[in-house]
């Protein structure tokens, strides 16, 4: 008789869940948490039932004492449990929904009483336990229709930035998946040790894995495209090394040391030079 009544309230779970728009797992895992309860408490009655001496209260003191004992030895399990509960009514995310939790990012697969089940990019199943979801931060990527992604730039010291921005905006308005609204921008964000430092934005719809990296591909690429057809530059980090000889008469002489370079057509002599009595072109100091 209890199991019949704990699969009536299994399925009356699952069918008030799934009316408030639960998904189907999260209907189930509900459906089987009521269903449990139900249970346990049809047993508690059979118990009384069976044996008149024991009431009701001497069981659920013997319960709790009992309830005291295993959560001490499941602490972690019962945590994980009630993390899911309420993962599962509060809904941060559903299933099918992108997230990235740490150092792991996927597709929500399923929910289940301990943990939450992770497909990752590479296909990869990663079980991410209740409870750290619960606590720590984790990012729904696709929590809202559209999606913005950037990529940075750089544009040399002497190209017009105006021209280089109306360039980076119209090739991002002809590429495939980058919408019209919000429009595309490029925004200038410093001088940099190579050119001018800018930054490309856009956004996507949908918001999901596989459309954001097609849509920053072809990005990148027109973008590329569009700058070098339009003679804009695009210059890569350079590295100058300037040497300096310790052996100038003028080391140590801050107002007069050279730094590697000379100082108009008279720069310091070295102490090479002092010593041997020449000149830079090997001519004798008169």
């Amino acid at each position: 008789m209890g199991l019949l009544i704990a699969r009536g309230v299994r399925a009356a779970v699952r069918r008030a869940a799934a009316l408030r728009d639960a998904s189907p797992g999260s209907a189930a895992v509900l459906g089987r948490i009521a269903g449990g309860v139900t249970i346990l408490v049809a047993f508690l009655v059979a118990a009384s039932v069976a044996f008149p001496s024991v009431s009701a209260a001497d069981l659920f003191n013997l319960l709790g004492i009992g309830g005291v004992a295993i959560g001490f030895a499941f602490r972690d399990v019962l945590q994980n449990l009630l993390a899911g509960i309420l993962i599962l009514l509060t809904r941060p995310f559903v299933i099918g929904d992108q997230i990235r939790a740490g150092s792991y990012e996927g597709t929500v697969e399923d929910v289940w009483v301990r943990a939450t089940v992770l497909r990752t990019y590479d296909n990869e199943r990663v079980l991410i336990p209740n409870a750290t979801l619960f606590v720590d931060k984790i990012t729904v990527i696709t929590a809202h229709e559209k999606r913005r992604l950037s990529f940075p730039l750089t544009i040399g010291n002497g190209d017009d930035i105006r021209k280089a921005r109306r360039v980076v905006t119209e090739a991002l308005g002809q590429t495939d998946g980058v919408l019209a609204d919000p429009p595309p921008e490029a925004l200038v964000t410093g001088l940099g040790a190579a050119g001018v430092d800018m930054v490309a934005r856009f956004w996507i719809d949908p918001p999901r894995r596989r459309d954001a990296v097609d849509a920053l591909d072809g990005a990148i690429t027109s973008v590329k495209e569009a700058l070098t057809e339009a003679g804009i530059d695009l210059p890569y980090p350079t590295s100058q090394v300037l040497f300096h000889d310790q052996t100038e008469e003028t080391d140590g002489d801050r107002t007069r040391q050279r730094e590697g370079w000379p100082i108009g057509r008279n720069p310091p002599k070295s102490r090479r030079q002092v010593e041997e009595g020449r000149r830079d072109d090997d001519r004798p100091i008169p």
